[in-house]
């Protein structure tokens, strides 16, 4: 992997055209940016203003879904959980008590308290806001970081990709409830690429499709995932991933991909 800044001007249709091109994803990659004032966020090309109050998990699903670039500020949020995921309000004494999940997602307050001290979340800057766009708009010239939904098998070799050179060993983390510390507050605060299982509210609010996973990833680490993805795949080692045969005699096949 590298950890390389990305310059501006990236050809971001030609990385999204690659990704669908390698992985034939069912949903748009989408970038994330904050803004330090409400003037830059407006300043985004097209961008739109939610017209009623949302989770953010409703505001990827704008630009994921339905192909909006959207800006949204804590405002625009039903709750803080949203806000400080994305670093745009402190995680204050209120917050990580998480008193409204206990009883409903955790037992004890004890518990929850625990939950969203456990939750990675952007450092506060006191940035005004957030635009979600689809990558290849280049609209967010270079977001923050970009997510990417795809299916348990996408989502391995994306891994691989991204592991074909520079080997690291990726490691996902869970907080359960509230997911999107494991992706997108997750790459935020350390500018690594960040698996997640999306939780019920990205399901129910975003439109998560049963089948999906998430990945949030600084857009450095694409071009990485890219090459090791075109590597595996003059390999023999594409999506889709051909079932072999459970009952079949497995010596020819893993002759070709893991050696004798």
């Amino acid at each position: 992997m590298t950890d390389n800044a990305t310059p501006r001007g990236e050809d971001w249709a030609g990385i999204v055209d690659d990704l669908n091109r390698l992985l034939r994803l069912k949903t748009t990659p989408v970038g994330l940016s904050r803004f330090a004032t409400l003037a830059e966020l407006e300043a985004v090309p097209k961008v739109r203003r939610p017209d009623g109050i949302h989770t953010f998990d409703q505001v990827v699903a704008m630009a994921a879904r339905l192909g909006w670039t959207v800006g949204a500020t804590a405002d625009d949020f039903v709750q803080k959980q949203c806000s400080a995921v994305l670093g745009l309000i402190p995680r204050d004494e209120e917050w990580l008590a998480g008193r409204a999940l206990a009883g409903v997602w955790f037992a004890t307050i004890e518990d929850s308290a625990a939950h969203q001290c456990s939750m990675d979340t952007a450092p506060y800057a006191g940035h005004a806001g957030v635009v979600v766009s689809p990558l290849a708009t280049g609209r967010l010239d270079p977001p923050d970081v970009v997510l990417i939904y795809a299916t348990p098998g996408q989502m391995v070799l994306m891994i691989n990709g991204l592991q074909w050179s520079g080997y690291r060993k990726l490691t996902m983390s869970s907080v359960g409830e509230s997911a999107c510390a494991d992706s997108w507050g997750r790459a935020l605060a350390t500018g690594e690429p960040s698996v997640s299982i999306p939780c019920y509210a990205e399901r129910r609010y975003g439109g998560v499709a049963d089948d999906e996973m998430l990945m949030a990833t600084p857009p450095q680490f694409l071009p990485t995932m890219i090459a090791g993805l075109e590597a595996l795949s003059r390999n023999g080692l594409r999506y889709p991933i051909a079932p072999y045969g459970i009952q079949a005699d497995a010596r020819a096949g893993l002759a070709k991909s893991y050696g004798n």
